[in-house]
């Protein structure tokens, strides 16, 4: 019996967490089995448990993890202040992002899912998506951050929703338009209310 090191098994189990991130985004929390998992990470079934104590487990890590590499890879380095803020609605609201299901946000391609998760996977979502939404209220409001968390919450349900309707229209024309008038509607709410 081979024995591997504490490097090796935090190797493998981020390469489960990122493999389980992007099978869940692309395919669905509940119909992403366990084993279609640890085939996709190159791993034997039996090697899950070594990680995770159940798939609960695995998929309150995968989100959290998906909404901290969102946070880190979208908010954080995007442009301060309002350039920030449009950069990252027009890039959450590309048809590059609509078409990437599996690199794209957790949010627009888990939330109806998620709401029907147990109470740690729902939390951990809250968690990260908090850590989100306070990044770009950051950059809304630098002076007074809280006082737009609000606000930065129901433009991410903005742009979630818009994304999930255009990936869900058969008609590409239609959902681009969409995507359009969403970038539109994005950055109306992020002006209403600025001082003049």
């Amino acid at each position: 019996m081979v024995r591997y090191g504490k490097e090796h098994k935090s190797a493998t189990r981020r390469r489960i967490i990122e493999v389980a991130g992007r099978r869940f985004k692309q395919d669905g929390i509940d119909s992403s089995g366990v084993s279609t998992l640890m085939k996709d990470a190159g791993l034997t079934n039996g090697a899950f448990y070594a990680h995770f104590q159940s798939k609960d487990d695995l998929v309150t890590t995968a989100i959290a993890d998906q909404l901290t590499v969102q946070a880190e890879d979208v908010v954080a380095r995007a442009a301060p202040g309002r350039a920030g803020l449009e950069q990252i609605v027009r890039g959450y609201l590309s048809p590059r992002h609509r078409d990437s299901l599996g690199d794209g946000c957790p949010n627009a391609a888990l939330l109806d899912e998620i709401g029907r998760c147990a109470d740690t996977t729902r939390q951990a979502y809250t968690d990260g998506v908090l850590v989100l939404i306070d990044g770009i209220a950051a950059r809304m409001v630098p002076e007074d951050p809280p006082s737009a968390r609000v606000k930065a919450l129901s433009l991410l349900g903005l742009m979630a929703g818009t994304l999930q309707l255009a990936r869900a229209l058969t008609d590409s024309q239609l959902s681009n338009e969409l995507l359009d008038q969403g970038i539109d509607n994005a950055l109306a709410l992020l002006d209403a209310g600025q001082r003049v």
